[in-house]
């Protein structure tokens, strides 16, 4: 701080100036307080060290310059000075009297200014007498209220030490007992005193008052019921409960709703104003009002759609899927072209660990949306999705309704998941409620039973993932847009492993990527000998198994600088291989033939085993927990076989005096469906007429009895199962070419597509 020029002469004493931010000190008046600034600090030290007086002066902000500190103060004797545990000292000052700053003298090393005479305005002498009886009055009153005020009446002899004595009692606030200080009529210092005490005798009749109140209507051997009263008609008198409900209505005004809330928001605070504050009801009450206002009502938190952005983002979130990808490109671009479309409900099915939940995430990334997720896995209850009626303690907001107050804005991407695994029972059907959500003509006024009045979702963007769409209820599926997510092949999973899975499980597991590599062949290893999915969930577990025990060698071993991870050393990191590579029928065989299956957890094969038994009557059997339509197809390929025995070369005999048992492994997993026929006429045919089945070969086909081979779902989970299997050959329908583009260009490569109208070309492809 720069040096300030002497205004005065020499001759003219200066003091020590010390700010005081917590405290004010008066005249004939013994002050304790506290001093933490540092250059406060060396101030006093030094005075005490030179035996000087000191001139103490409000400083509010704690500033000492010029323009901040307070003109008037005192000037005071230090009787007590102890340094306290923060650096700081606790003082106990005796003012002496008070002076006004007349000019600053210096800042460094302390700052020092000359003083002068505070003038004081001569009072009437009868305008003294009469406001001096006035406090009198009211301080012996406030005595009368409060015994622990003063032992005796406070003398007014001495008015330095009177008006001191005061300022300590019935001030709370450092600026008032400042302005006190400055006043230059005793009469205006009495009078503001005057008007403190009677202040403060206000209060404590009210205080008064209010034990009267408790006490007498009190059980008196219930001392902790008193207690509790005490307390009720404390908040009552202050008015606690009102500000509560004052607090509302203003949130309800401020709050930007239609009137129909607002006015339904007001009415419960009415109500609640007539119950108990500890009643249960109040408590229903309240958290209904809190509800309404934490819902977003006409609240938008989306930014423009950036068509170019949003293909940027889903880039870098998604590998492939670049028909989605399309699709939901498309969706956003019409979305900002048409700001109240009533865009159709998004579906993506498919496997588990495609992506599906990640893909739903990045459209509200790409949309610049909050992003709210609800399951709806295993919910049967319609008061799931609709709330319960608050005629029931404890009631609740419905799932949707939750949903918005997280999201906090009116819309959001909102996922509802697993929609396929909802179900219904004597509670209603939860189905039905969602079918108001999803259709764009009523989610307008979504009717919640919790909030009972109409609700806009029409600005939400609705999406749903489901593993099946078999099992969604039809009017519900009705209203949505199904886009399928097949299985990934093994180069999707390598590409996805390595710009993905890896760099996020390092970072999950604090291992620096440059301290790991994982070559194309350890990842291709990962994905064919220790996963068996159509998605990536258990590829990333194992990713996260191998980064884990490195994480460990590294700790155990610092001299380490990198591990490299091959498909030599997996074994180390990740056990025995879980699925050997070993081919499925590795050589021809009569009566043994690779199908092809479609779960929800992508394709799978299904071999059938047909065994021709001679002494028997014709009667088949089949094993293998199988289901009916299955069974049907077995009964179908029979009579099939039967009607092409000349042309295999089977003897009719075989018919009537064999018995036939089929049979398709893993009995534990029900098996059905109809896309097994041609696998199933085909090992009929093989068994009965000795010749084998191309071991190369898989295929899938519903047939019928004209022998006609129809078309099937699930070509592209069905195709990449053969690809695992590591067959040459796929039988497909003829009527599923119109399906090639969804085969993955790396199974055309290496595997030979056989379309086939009739049941004699799949004979003639797969029989050797």
């Amino acid at each position: 701080m720069e040096n300030y020029e002497t205004h005065v002469p020499e001759a003219e004493p200066s003091y020590i100036l010390v700010g005081v931010d917590n405290a004010v000190v008066f005249p004939g008046h013994m002050s304790s307080f506290n001093i933490g600034k540092s250059s406060s600090v060396n101030a006093l030290m030094k005075a005490v060290e030179t035996n000087s007086e000191v001139f103490f002066t409000f400083t509010p902000s704690g500033d000492i310059s010029p323009e901040a500190v307070s003109r008037v103060g005192t000037l005071s004797r230090v009787k007590q000075l102890i340094r306290n545990s923060k650096g700081g000292l606790s003082i106990i000052a005796s003012g002496v009297r008070r002076m006004e700053i007349k000019d600053f003298v210096s800042a460094s090393p302390v700052m020092r200014v000359t003083l002068e005479e505070f003038e004081e305005k001569a009072d009437d002498e009868v305008m003294m007498i009469a406001v001096r009886g006035a406090l009198r009055s009211a301080l012996i009153r406030s005595m009368q209220l409060s015994s622990k005020l003063f032992d005796s009446e406070p003398s007014m002899d001495d008015l330095n030490e009177f008006i001191g004595e005061m300022a300590s009692v019935y001030y709370n606030d450092n600026v008032e007992r400042q302005e006190l200080l400055s006043m230059r009529s005793r009469y205006s210092q009495l009078e503001d005193i005057y008007e403190h005490v009677e202040r403060y005798c206000s209060v404590a009749a009210l205080q008064k008052e209010i034990e009267n109140k408790v006490r007498a209507g009190m059980d008196k051997s219930h001392r902790e019921y008193y207690l509790r009263e005490q307390i009720k008609v404390l908040h009552s008198e202050l008015g606690d409960d009102a500000s509560e409900l004052d607090e509302f209505r203003e949130k309800i005004e401020k709050k930007n709703m239609p009137d129909y809330a607002k006015e339904k928001a007001l009415k419960e605070v009415n109500k609640m104003s007539r119950m108990s504050p500890t009643s249960p009801e109040s408590a229903v009450s309240r958290g209904y009002i809190e509800t309404i206002l934490d819902l977003p009502w006409n609240e938008v938190g989306g930014e423009e759609i950036d068509i170019s952005y949003a293909r940027k983002v889903l880039e870098e979130d998604h590998y492939g899927l670049e028909k989605i990808k399309q699709r939901i490109v498309e969706y956003l671009a019409v979305s900002k072209l048409k700001k109240d479309m009533k865009a159709p409900i998004l579906c993506f099915v498919g496997p588990p660990g495609v992506g599906k939940t990640s893909i739903v995430r990045s459209i509200a990334r790409a949309a610049k949306r909050k992003f709210v997720s609800v399951s709806l896995g295993g919910v049967r209850d319609e008061a799931e999705i609709r709330g319960h009626r608050r005629t029931y303690i404890g009631s609740m907001p419905g799932r949707i309704i939750s949903g918005m107050e997280d999201a906090g804005v009116g819309d959001p991407v909102f996922l509802l998941d697993e929609i396929d695994k909802m179900s219904s029972d004597y509670r209603g059907d939860p189905s039905s409620a969602l079918l108001e959500v999803l259709d764009a003509n009523q989610n307008d006024k979504f009717k919640d039973h919790y909030l009972d009045m109409p609700y806009d979702l029409s600005k939400v963007m609705f999406v749903t993932t489901a593993n099946t769409a078999d099992t969604i209820d039809a009017p519900l599926l009705d209203r949505m847009e199904i886009i399928e997510l097949g299985g990934y092949t093994y180069n999707e999973k390598l590409q996805i492993a390595k710009r993905y899975l890896v760099p996020r499980e390092c970072e999950a597991n604090g291992v620096p990527e440059s301290k790991i590599r994982f070559t194309d062949e350890a990842l291709l290893a990962i994905i064919n000998r220790y996963t068996r999915e159509s998605g990536v969930r258990n590829l990333q577990r194992e990713i996260a198994s191998v980064i884990r025990k490195a994480a460990v060698a590294l700790l155990e071993k610092p001299s380490h600088r990198t591990f490299r991870i091959t498909a030599d050393n997996l074994s180390d990191y990740l056990g025995k291989i879980k699925y050997p590579d070993e081919e499925a029928n590795a050589e021809d065989e009569a009566g043994v033939v690779t199908g092809l299956a479609w779960t929800s957890a992508g394709g799978t094969s299904l071999d059938v085993e047909a065994a021709l038994l001679p002494g028997g009557k014709g009667d088949m059997r089949l094993t293998g927990n199988l289901g009916d339509v299955m069974k049907e197809s077995a009964s179908a390929a029979l009579t099939l076989v039967r009607e092409h025995a000349d042309e295999l070369g089977i003897d009719r005999a075989a018919f009537t005096d064999c018995d036939l048992h089929i049979h398709v492994p893993e009995g534990a997993v029900p098996k059905d469906g109809p896309s097994a026929g041609v696998t199933i006429a085909t090992a009929i045919a093989s068994a009965m007429s000795g010749k084998k089945v191309a071991h190369d070969v898989a295929m899938t086909g519903e047939i019928t009895l004209r022998g006609k081979v129809l078309a099937i779902g699930g070509l592209k989970e069905k195709s990449l199962a053969a690809l695992a299997l590591g067959k040459k050959r796929l039988i497909i329908p003829k009527a599923n070419l119109k399906d090639m583009d969804d085969i993955p260009a790396e199974v055309k490569k290496d595997i030979e597509i056989v379309p086939v109208s009739d049941i004699s070309e799949v004979f003639a492809a797969a029989l050797v």
